[in-house]
């Protein structure tokens, strides 16, 4: 039993006071856990756009203020009543959606949207007693996304934290959390190329190249990179790209530029920006009679997906996933374990490293679009 169990805990947390700010770093106190709930000590924690995006409050209810960060690694200081699968000392990755493990996507083998947890970027909440579990002066800070890792401690549902192997290393593995997981996933999991297949990439951010890896680990014989950044492609060639395509080098549609390289089309696509043009492209670029597009990026709210049915007609699948449809607890542990085992690269995705007291930096990078991953060590 740990010394702090049941008490407040006082400690350092990035706080966004208004949209688009700075971050500061203030002293929040965090509220032990309650029923199915679990306090993490955040060890290392990571940078994902999705934090970005939610912190400059673009067309979305702005919540503030908040404590963002849900790309992390911690270990579990204590847990709440009705915990059973987790105890203090444990290795865990927080996730932005969860796995309650009793509802119909939970028991579901072909879902991992589940009811209770997906993620909900509006609430700011514990879902226990509707109360954050931070605060300042007893004034409340919201939570993101149920994890909210700018923290040295948080507070977490039970069914958003994958239990991993404690031999892992946390400033590595932490960036499994979220955006690698997705891209990888959305590979290995549901575009599923065969060995000597053929797959195009669409952006190639920490997504797109974690797709690719995805694809190299397969063992896909072409990788097609497709970027309007031509600058990415030497660096996306560590992740397995073998050629690069810019549709801004080309006249006619990329879907075409494609279809003339690869005899027809390619055998699988991947679609990681999230422009419903790219969406568009990534369908139509795929083979006839087995080609398969898997969709990734998130788009604008308003945008609609336009081909004609005959391309459907013609045999070609189009699916699209959510976090790589990995279930958080059944299955993030396992992703690890390719890690430890040498089949996946993860060093090549970490290009900065900061001190906590300098997270802004992190953000930064990210508004530059320099490098992929920026960890945040929180001990500094």
């Amino acid at each position: 039993m740990s010394g702090t169990e049941g008490k407040v805990i006082c400690c350092r947390a990035a706080v966004a006071w208004e949209a688009g700010k700075p971050l500061v770093i203030e002293e929040v106190e965090v509220a032990p856990p309650q029923a199915n709930e679990v306090r993490v000590k955040i060890l290392y924690t990571s940078l994902c756009h999705t934090d970005v995006y939610f912190w400059e409050a673009k067309g979305q209810n702005p919540l503030f203020p908040r404590i963002y960060g849900h790309e992390a690694g911690g270990i579990v200081e204590s847990v709440g009543e009705g915990v059973t699968d987790l105890k203090p000392g444990d290795h865990v990755l927080p996730v932005f959606t969860g796995e309650c493990q009793e509802c119909a996507h939970c028991k579901s083998e072909e879902s991992n949207m589940c009811d209770l947890l997906r993620i909900n970027t509006d609430r700011g909440v514990m879902l226990n007693d509707g109360q954050s579990r931070f605060s300042i002066k007893g004034k409340p800070i919201y939570h993101f996304v149920g994890t909210s890792t700018f923290s040295e401690y948080t507070v977490i549902h039970v069914g958003c934290l994958a239990k991993i192997n404690p031999k892992a290393p946390l400033d590595k593995v932490c960036v499994l959390s979220c955006g690698i997981s997705t891209g990888l996933g959305a590979t290995l999991n549901v575009a599923k190329p065969k060995k000597g297949s053929t797959v195009a990439v669409f952006g190639l951010g920490a997504v797109g190249l974690a797709a690719a890896e995805g694809a190299r680990m397969a063992g896909a014989s072409r990788i097609i990179g497709v970027d309007l950044n031509s600058s990415r492609f030497e660096e996306a060639k560590k992740f397995g790209i073998t050629e690069f395509v810019n549709p801004k080098d080309h006249k006619k549609p990329v879907q075409e530029v494609i279809a003339e390289l690869t005899d027809g089309g390619v055998d699988r696509s991947i679609e990681c920006t999230g422009n419903i043009q790219a969406m568009i492209s990534a369908f139509e670029c795929v083979h006839d009679g087995w080609g398969v597009a898997v969709l990734v990026g998130v788009p604008h709210k308003d945008a609609v997906f336009q081909t004609h049915p005959v391309n459907f007609l013609n045999e070609r699948t189009l699916k699209g996933t959510f976090f790589g449809n990995y279930k958080p607890r059944t299955d993030i542990p396992s992703v690890v374990e390719k890690y430890m085992n040498k089949e996946l690269e993860l060093d090549k995705f970490i290009t900065h490293q900061v001190p906590f007291s300098e997270i802004n930096k992190a953000f930064d990078y990210m508004l530059k679009g320099e490098g992929l991953r920026c960890i945040i060590n929180m001990e500094g």
